[in-house]
């Protein structure tokens, strides 16, 4: 079950939001993400990047946490939020978890990969030592339209 979405919430995804409609500009798959700590301040943000950087770990979320790992000084994030514009994907997930995110908010759900309540659950999967809050669907219908747009122009 996933709690429901703030303000603070809706404003840091319309940053997300832009961050995946760059991505799709430079023919990266239209993902946003952002970190904020425990204040609401932005410490990390990123984009997909896999084609740009031919990393298949240059996820949007990868590229944000790695950001705010480095403007904290250390990996651990607790306290922080991870706003994503898409469900993350099973690795996603678990960097979540590693870096010790202690709330995720997502946009569109991904039904076909997703790790945080459709496909698969390791974001709150109880035999894990670490989970994290979880707030699904805030601008949903407008993280799924830039994605069908993009995925529309390759068919």
């Amino acid at each position: 079950m996933a709690l429901p979405a703030s303000d603070s919430d809706d404003a840091v995804m319309e940053r997300a939001l832009s961050l995946a409609a760059r991505a799709a500009a430079v023919g990266e798959i239209p993902v946003g993400a952002v970190v904020t700590d425990a204040a609401g301040t932005v410490i990390g943000e990123g984009r997909n990047r896999r084609e740009l950087e031919h990393d298949p770990t240059a996820h949007a979320e990868v590229v944000a946490l790695r950001q705010a790992a480095l403007a904290r000084g250390g990996w651990n994030l607790e306290g922080c939020t991870l706003t994503v514009t898409l469900e993350p994907c099973v690795m996603c997930a678990g960097a979540v978890l590693q870096s010790r995110i202690s709330r995720l908010v997502f946009g569109a759900w991904d039904e076909k990969a997703g790790a945080a309540g459709s496909m698969y659950d390791v974001v709150r999967d109880r035999r894990l030592p670490y989970r994290a809050e979880v707030v699904a669907g805030v601008r949903g219908d407008e993280a799924s339209a830039l994605l069908r747009a993009f995925f529309s122009t390759r068919r």
